[in-house]
């Protein structure tokens, strides 16, 4: 019978050891390529978000297309509804006329503008009540915040109650109906006094009737 020294079994495991681990990094070696292969096709690039709203610069800049150079204060107007909201994914460029003597309407239209890049037409009108007086034409900048489609736009949007503000030059009130917030902001000749509750309802035509 053969037996080894426990000499000659140290290296025949240590062999043993090495061939094992050649092989393995031969192993390794061949199917790095294909591995790599595999990883870039399982793993596509994940799509960024940071697109998805207008930053504060943008708005500033698009509503100074509105505005003009009568608002002086345009930027502290927008950075305070920016506080208030963050980044809205679409706004509104449009004017309007309205007036009143306790009850009032309002008339406006212009065009949607969303990140995604949707546009269309929007007009909107509806009355207006308390303690407002006064008559004014303007031009209307709204931001939008929270819509998830172009048609969402077409339905009321009842006056968040006590949230008129004018500031540096530029009259801001808040609408709301479930998660969707819009924030119109006007500019223009006899700024009505005044925090008036009431709605507006935005539309695909022109309606006559406010209500």
């Amino acid at each position: 019978m053969f037996h080894m020294t426990s000499t000659q079994t140290g290296k025949l495991r240590g062999r043993i050891v090495c061939s094992l681990a050649g092989l393995f990094a031969a192993a390794t070696l061949a199917a790095a390529p294909a591995w790599a292969d595999a990883v870039n096709q399982q793993a596509p690039a994940v799509k960024s978000q940071a697109n998805s709203t207008y930053s504060e610069q943008e708005i500033v800049m698009e509503a100074g297309t509105v505005f003009g150079g009568a608002a002086k204060g345009l930027a502290d107007a927008v950075h305070t509804v920016f506080q208030k909201y963050g980044e809205p994914n679409a706004y509104i460029k449009g004017e309007e006329a309205s007036g009143a003597i306790v009850l009032g309407l309002r008339y406006g239209s212009g065009t949607l503008h969303m990140k995604n890049g949707t546009q269309q037409k929007v007009f909107w009108q509806g009355p207006t009540a308390g303690w407002d007086f006064g008559g004014n034409a303007v031009k209307v900048f709204t931001l939008i915040y929270n819509l998830p489609d172009g048609q969402t736009i077409y339905q009321r949007f009842p006056g968040v109650e006590g949230s008129a503000y004018l500031i540096a030059g530029i009259g801001i009130n808040y609408q709301q109906r479930e998660n969707v917030i819009l924030a119109p902001m006007r500019s223009g000749v006899g700024l009505r006094l005044g925090a008036s509750v009431g709605y507006l309802k935005y539309t695909k035509d022109r309606e006559w009737l406010p209500f």
